[in-house]
C-alpha cells in the first residue's frame, strides 16, 4: 500500500509494541496496536502475557471515546472468530474507528480475510500491507507455526577467530564477551524454548535460563535431545526442573538386533556428519546419530544467579544389551525430579518440530552442540542464524563450527553485521 510518513511512523510503534511480549503469549501471536486521533496516539495495546486480552481491545480501552473516528494501526489482521475472547474485529467496529491499517494478513484459516471483510462490511476503511516485511519479521514465530506446523528455529553460534566453537572435553569456554552474552540472555527471554544435545548438556552442564535481573521469570522451556535418558540427576537442568520446565526427548525405539553397528545406540556410533539425503537413505537405527557434544576450554565465570560447578554422577553410556528396566528406571528418576520425558525421534526434526508446535512452542533457540546445529541446518529447518565472532582463538583440539560466513545457504538473506562489545555479529534470515 502507499502510505504517508505518519502512517509508517504509527505502524512502527505498533510493531515495537508487538515485540514487547515475544515468547510470552502462548499459541497467540504477540500483536501491537495503536489508536491515533488527530495525529496523536490515544491508545496503545500489546497482546497480554498468556495470550489474552488481545492488543486491540486494550488499545481501544485506553483510547475510550477518542477512538470514535480514529485510525487503528495493528500488526496482524484482527481476529474474526469467537474463541476464549470475542472477535477483535467486533471490538473495532463497536468502538467507532473509521479506518484500520494492517501490516500482515493472518494465515489462520479461521481469520484470513474474514477480519478485513467484517470491518469493510461495517463501513470502515481498511488498508493492508503497511511495513509488511517488518511486520512479518515481528510475527515470524507465529507465522511459521501457522503455515509450516513447526516452531521458528533460531541457530546461535559463538565462533572463535580460527573457526571453532569450543575445545573437545573441556567444558564451557568464553568465546564472546559480556555484551554478546547479555544479548543472548535477552534472546532467551523472547523465545519459547531452547534446545541442546545430550553431549552439550553433560559436557557443559548449562542452566539455559534467563539471568537478566527482572526477567528471570521469562526463561524458556529447556529441551535436551537425549535418546537414552543420560541426563545426570545432579545436572543444573534437572536440579532446576521444578522452577523452569525441562523436556528430555528420548528415542521411541532403543533396541535393534544384538549384532551389527547399525543397531548400536547413538552414543557408541562413529562421529559422522551425514547430509540430509544420506540420513534419509539410511536405516532408522543409523539415522539416530549422537548430535550434541560441544566441549569448551576456559571456564566462564558464572553469571548472576547461575549455580557453579559441574554435573557429577552422570549415567554411563549404555550398550545394546541394556535392559528396558534400566531405561524405565532412568525415566522414573528424571520424572521424579520434575523433568518431563517424551519419546519422539530426537534426531528427526521433521517429526520433533511439529510435536513441539503442538505443545504451544512457536519459537525454538538451538544453542548447543556442533552436531545438533548441523542436524537442523542439513535438514533445512533453520530460519535465522546468529553468528557471533569472538576475537580469540581456540587452537589445537578445537571443535569446528558447523557453518561459517562463507558457506551460508543461498536462500538466507544477510541482514547485517554489527559490533557487540569486542565481538561482531552477522545475522542471516530466510523469508518468513
Amino acid at each position: 500500500m502507499s502510505a504517508s510518513s505518519d502512517d509508517a511512523q504509527f505502524m512502527q510503534e505498533a510493531i515495537r509494541l508487538g515485540l514487547l511480549h515475544l515468547g510470552q503469549t502462548s499459541t497467540n501471536p504477540s500483536v501491537g496496536c495503536v489508536v491515533v486521533r488527530d495525529g496523536k496516539i490515544v491508545g496503545r495495546g500489546t497482546t497480554a502475557v498468556g495470550g489474552r486480552p488481545h492488543a486491540e481491545p486494550q488499545a481501544l480501552a485506553e483510547a475510550g471515546e477518542l477512538a470514535r473516528g480514529a485510525t487503528a494501526y495493528v500488526t496482524l489482521e484482527p481476529c474474526s472468530h469467537h474463541g476464549k475472547t470475542p472477535p477483535c474485529a467486533d471490538a473495532l467496529i463497536a468502538s467507532g474507528v473509521s479506518r484500520v491499517v494492517i501490516s500482515v494478513t493472518d494465515p489462520d484459516e479461521r481469520v484470513s480475510g474474514r477480519g478485513i471483510a467484517m470491518l469493510r462490511d461495517a463501513g470502515i476503511v481498511v488498508e493492508t500491507g503497511l511495513l509488511e516485511e517488518e511486520g512479518r519479521h515481528s510475527l515470524a514465530a507465529y507465522l511459521t507455526r501457522q503455515t509450516k506446523n513447526r516452531p521458528y528455529v533460531i541457530l546461535k553460534l559463538a565462533v572463535s577467530q580460527d573457526g571453532m566453537i569450543g575445545r573437545m572435553g573441556e567444558g564451557q569456554i568464553a568465546i564472546t564477551g559480556p555484551a554478546a552474552r547479555a544479548e543472548v540472555q535477552q534472546l532467551r527471554a523472547e523465545t519459547d524454548a531452547i534446545l541442546v544435545g545430550i553431549g552439550t548438556a553433560v559436557a557443559d552442564d548449562p542452566e539455559l535460563t534467563v539471568r537478566i535481573p527482572g526477567l528471570q521469570g521469562r526463561s524458556p522451556v529447556r529441551i535436551v535431545l537425549d535418546p537414552l535418558l543420560e541426563l545426570p540427576l545432579t545436572s543444573k537442568l534437572v536440579r532446576t526442573a521444578r522452577q523452569v520446565p525441562v523436556i528430555v526427548v528420548g528415542r521411541e525405539e532403543v533396541f535393534g538386533s544384538e549384532t551389527g553397528e547399525q543397531d548400536l545406540p547413538p552414543s557408541v556410533l562413529p562421529d559422522i556428519s551425514p547430509t540430509r539425503g544420506e540420513i534419509d537413505s539410511l536405516p532408522a537405527s543409523v539415522q539416530n546419530v549422537d548430535l550434541g557434544t560441544s566441549g569448551q576450554a576456559q571456564p566462564i565465570s558464572p553469571l548472576v544467579g547461575e549455580m557453579p560447578g559441574r554435573a557429577e554422577g552422570g549415567i554411563p553410556t549404555t550398550n545394546a544389551n541394556e535392559t528396558t528396566a534400566q531405561l524405565e528406571s532412568r525415566r522414573q528418576a528424571l520424572e521424579s525430579a520434575g523433568v518431563e520425558v517424551v519419546y519422539c525421534h530426537p534426531y528427526h526434526p521433521e517429526q520433533l518440530l511439529p510435536a513441539l508446535a503442538s505443545r504451544a512452542i512457536s519459537s525454538l533457540l538451538v544453542e548447543g552442540g556442533a552436531k545438533t546445529a548441523r542436524l537442523f541446518l542439513e535438514a533445512g529447518y533453520v530460519d535465522r542464524i546468529l553468528l557471533y565472532q569472538g576475537p580469540g582463538t581456540i587452537g589445537q583440539g578445537g571443535i569446528e563450527t558447523p557453518i561459517r560466513k562463507t558457506d551460508i545457504p543461498s536462500d538466507f538473506k544477510h541482514v547485517g553485521t554489527r559490533i557487540v562489545g569486542d565481538d561482531s555479529l552477522d545475522e542471516y534470515e530466510r523469508e518468513v
